[in-house]
């Protein structure tokens, strides 16, 4: 299976003061990130708010980011729409730029079942020599990959290689790491359900919390694998007010305002989503307090 990371930061993209696409900004994120110990990036996933951009800015985002990063860590392009065409067009324009992964959220709206989940992933998948994971989120998508769409395709597809699951499901994780064929990588799609899907077999987490704490994050994930399984959960625990902090609301508001707290200002939210209230900003506040960021 191709490297893709441990801890894979799902980036949120920065906007200047009148919303557009702040290009100069990305490339010294993607420096930060590095910097604080992400080793895969992700780019214009749901935290880079994708729904709200263009292709053109899309493309911009992984030229910058590629440019930026260098090859020093694997680059992932978030290139899964709910119409099977525009992500095979995505897809291929993501392997033309020299991206090192894509990343096919399951189709929102549409709610198709089992067999055309199949279908649809398996076209984008073919349609690139790159690796692909595959994301399940059914809070945003309202439709579930069950698990034995995911064995099929780990089986059917060969460079169908991850899934990211941020279905809150472990028996899901457990159900697909029975089944599916070895190399196949589960990666937690939620911060909070790292350290027990590592339990079952994740190789790691495509992650928010990241922006702040990457670093941390590879810490337990190394030490879980390592056997100090103590260490791994003292981290787990300590941050777990922040896990479920940059989500009390819907994300990246807190994440963003989060990263403006503590230095590193990455600018507004584009509707329909808002910037935090006074009132939920000094929530979140006393989180990053509580957690020693701030």
């Amino acid at each position: 299976m191709a490297e893709l990371g441990t801890v894979i930061t799902a980036m949120v993209t920065p906007f200047t003061e009148d919303l557009k696409v702040d290009l100069k900004r990305t490339a010294e994120l993607t420096e930060h990130l590095i910097e604080l110990g992400s080793d895969g990036l992700l780019v214009t996933g749901t935290t880079g708010e994708s729904p709200t951009l263009s292709v053109e800015e899309k493309v911009a985002l992984w030229e910058t980011v590629i440019k930026a990063a260098r090859g020093r860590v694997p680059v992932m392009l978030g290139t899964g729409t709910n119409n099977t065409e525009q992500s095979i067009a995505l897809t291929k324009k993501a392997e033309e730029v020299g991206g090192d992964a894509v990343l096919l959220v399951t189709p929102y709206y549409n709610k198709p079942p089992q067999n055309a989940l199949y279908a649809h992933f398996k076209a984008v998948a073919e349609a690139t020599k790159l690796p692909v994971m595959i994301y399940n989120v059914p809070g945003r998508t309202s439709r579930n990959i069950d698990p034995p769409t995911v064995i099929r395709l780990a089986q059917d597809v060969p460079n169908i290689v991850a899934l990211k699951e941020a279905g809150g499901n472990l028996d899901q994780v457990s159900e697909i790491y029975r089944q599916a064929p070895p190399g196949f990588a589960v990666y937690s799609g939620d911060d909070s359900l790292t350290l027990p899907m590592l339990s079952l077999g994740a190789k790691g987490v495509v992650s928010v919390a990241s922006h702040l704490i990457a670093g941390e994050l590879r810490e337990m994930i190394t030490s879980f694998t390592a056997g100090n399984w103590q260490k791994a959960r003292d981290i787990h625990l300590k941050y777990f007010p922040l896990f479920k902090g940059l989500f009390f609301t819907t994300s990246p508001s807190p994440v963003k305002a989060a990263m403006k707290m503590t230095g590193f200002p990455v600018g507004g939210l584009r509707l329909p989503l808002l910037p935090l209230t006074e009132k939920e900003e000094e929530y979140l506040r006393g989180i990053l307090a509580e957690v020693g960021l701030i």
